[in-house]
């Protein structure tokens, strides 16, 4: 319909009206009449909309919603198509949430799907037909504080449930290159955190980022806090230094190891000096090993009494060994790059060996060094023009970390209900 427009102009009494309509312009003076109506133009009415949500059950599948609510299966097709370069989703996990929003025709103008706890796929119907993308989840951030002692490991002492666990393992991330997880905690170390609490709707869904924590082991004292330089964040101890170092301190990963931890069950990790070699480390068979630093495989093969053997050669003429493995991982040949934490084989009792346990070595120029006592060099420290903000968020971090008492878990702006004693 082609657009008109009414001005109505006074003058002296006298009612001028112009009205402007497509192609045609004319000018009419009235002083007696009754004024003009203005035209009816017909308006046509906003689509309405209504939306379909849930989460995804055992066996479903994305044309099961469709046809279970009357879809197009077309639109189907074409969401499909539009998110594959983000999450394919034919592979939909079971509990996720999902949320169609579809007009009075049922046609779909919005889909979204929750590919993780950070991530949702958004998928929306626009001129040019389906576009996706991601969306980050747009938690509100709260911060508590918690405090522990450690009774038997650190995953019971840190409490119960799935999200304990993961904040477990978080924290032994952070301090893999300071301590052993699975061997160096004694009953009474004691740990502090200053962890972000995520909320959605006002309901607590999981634990974010650890800002700041600090960590006690026979007497040892251990902080650390997180910092972003040049765009990437990082844990750095009082003096700016970062914690991450070339080589962990064991070469089991406590986050591998303990993934699938169940209280039930004795935790098989012990410790054992061998005087000729190294360190060996009993295990469960098929334990996961991973690589201490980063470097090149130089040997991968069975070799005498160490059996399955993996040898990595590092920068600065360090070698590491790990021996009687039960398998290797994929890929690992002469040659192929590994990065620190990498998985390159798993426990075994190939060679030499009465029982499953990984035999692993450090050799410093051809030799023997104790892998235990290696003092490792840290990366560069902070540079002078950040030293004043780290401080100042160092500062901040300690005096609550000072405030916290390590035998309770504390929340200050978290959930109002405090959780037992340790």
């Amino acid at each position: 319909m082609k657009p008109i427009l009414w001005v109505i102009v006074v003058l002296s009494g006298a009612a001028v009206i112009l009205i402007t309509g497509g192609l045609q312009t004319f000018s009419r003076t009235n002083t007696h009449d009754a004024p003009l109506q203005p035209p009816v133009i017909d308006i046509i009415p906003e689509k309405s909309y209504r939306q379909i949500s849930g989460q995804i059950k055992k066996g479903e599948t994305l044309y099961d919603i469709f046809k279970r609510n009357d879809l197009d299966v077309n639109d189907l097709f074409l969401v499909r198509e539009a998110s594959a370069k983000i999450h394919r989703l034919r592979n939909l996990s079971v509990h996720q949430a999902y949320s169609i929003k579809v007009d009075d025709q049922n046609q779909v103008h919005a889909f979204k799907y929750a590919v993780n706890d950070t991530y949702w796929l958004s998928v929306l119907r626009t001129d040019i037909g389906f576009v996706a993308q991601k969306e980050e989840i747009p938690y509100e951030k709260r911060v508590t504080q918690i405090g522990g002692i450690i009774q038997d490991n650190l995953i019971s002492s840190m409490g119960e449930g799935k999200d304990k666990l993961l904040l477990a393992l978080n924290l032994s991330d952070i301090f893999a290159w300071e301590f052993d997880f699975t061997s160096d905690l004694r009953n009474g170390d004691t740990f502090k955190l200053i962890v972000e609490e995520l909320y959605l709707e006002n309901e607590f869904k999981k634990y974010g980022n650890i800002l700041a924590a600090e960590f006690v082991s026979d007497g040892n004292v251990c902080q650390a806090y997180r910092f972003e330089h040049d765009g990437i964040s990082d844990y750095y101890d009082a003096e700016g230094n970062p914690l991450r170092r070339a080589f962990l301190k064991a070469p089991l990963s406590f986050r591998r190891i303990s993934s699938g931890f169940s209280r039930s069950r004795y935790h098989p990790i012990l410790k054992e000096y061998k005087p000729h070699h190294g360190v060996d480390y009993a295990a469960a068979r098929g334990t996961p090993v991973s690589v201490a630093g980063d470097g090149t495989i130089e040997f991968s093969g069975y070799e005498g009494g160490y059996g399955n053997l993996i040898i990595i050669r590092h920068p600065n003429g360090y070698k590491t060994y790990y021996g009687h493995l039960s398998g290797f991982s994929r890929n690992m040949t002469r040659g192929v790059k590994v990065k620190q934490g990498q998985v390159i084989g798993y426990v075994g009792s190939t060679g030499l060996a009465t029982g499953p346990h990984l035999h692993y070595e450090m050799r410093l120029h051809g030799k023997l060094v104790n892998p235990l006592r290696m003092k490792i060099p840290a990366e560069k420290p902070l540079p002078a023009v950040k030293m004043a903000e780290f401080i100042k968020v160092r500062d901040a971090m300690s005096t609550q970390l000072a405030s916290i008492n390590p035998s309770t878990v504390i929340a200050m702006e978290g959930r109002p209900v405090k959780d037992k004693e340790m």
